[in-house]
Parts: structure tokens; sequence; C-alpha cells
């Protein structure tokens, strides 16, 4: 299991992913005070929606043990490359909730702000790239397999 390149794949994405639920997304100064996003919560001001960070916060720790839970089934290689699919369009979700979520602070907070994503906010759409390439080193397994079979 620990052997094959895709599983090391998967664990650099899921990686990536629980750094995301730790580290800030964004930071935005506005009148003097620092809001600070993470997945989970936001530095209250009054008037601001804080139910999307808990939103955001429960897609990406799904997308962090979706990632973590494909290592586990690896003789089901099919269902492997599958489960990377989906795992690529929470992947996608998870960058798109984080990008509407952060309009719509900026939307909301109207005047003077400066506005600051954080590494983390772009770690959803680079860890779509270990999972592409785990998706390869998946389907070249299951052609390998099925040549041997083949030969039998």
């Amino acid at each position: 299991m620990i052997q094959r390149i895709q599983t090391l794949y998967l664990l650099l994405a899921a990686a990536m992913m629980s750094l995301t639920l730790f580290l800030p997304l964004a930071t935005i100064v506005y009148g003097g005070n620092e809001l600070i996003l993470k997945a989970f919560t936001l530095n209250g001001i009054e008037g601001v929606d804080t139910t999307l960070p808990l939103y955001l916060g429960v897609l990406l720790a799904v997308t962090t043990a979706l990632l973590l839970a494909i290592i586990f089934i690896y003789k089901k290689r099919l269902a492997q490359i599958r489960l990377c699919v989906s795992a690529i369009v929470l992947l996608l979700g998870s960058a798109a909730l984080i990008g509407l979520y952060c309009y719509r602070l900026c939307d909301i907070l109207t005047g003077d702000l400066v506005f600051t994503l954080g590494i983390a906010s772009l770690m959803p759409v680079v860890a779509i790239i270990p999972v592409v390439l785990a998706i390869r080193g998946i389907a070249k397994d299951e052609a390998l397999v099925r040549s041997l079979d083949r030969i039998r």
C-alpha cells in the first residue's frame, strides 16, 4: 500500500487539505479591526453572517477524510479512481466556496479595507494536481493487472 506512488500523492493532497483546515484562509483589515477567516471560524464583527465558515470547514474536513479513505481501498482500483474524481469535484467546490465567502465579505464590508488571501486558500486548487497524478498511477496499476490476467 505505501510502496505505491499514488498513495504518496494522496497523502500529499490530504496533508495540503489538513493545512487548509488550520491555517488562515484570508485576512481583512477593516476600520482598524483585523478579521481572520479560517475554515470553521471568522473573528467576529457585528452584522456579518458567520454560518458559512462552518459549511466551509465541514466541506474541507469531508474532503480531507475522503482523500485519506481513498488510500485504504487500494484493492478496488476502479472505485479508487471514481472516488478520486469525486474528491476533485469536492476540491473545486471548496475553492469556489472560499472565493464566494471572500467575495461576500468584501461586498458586506463597504469602505476602506485591505484584503489579503492566505496560502491556505490556494491549497484546494493545488491539491488537485496530486489527485490527478494519483488517478494516473491507479490507472497504470489497473492496466498492469489486466495485462497480467490476459497472459494467464
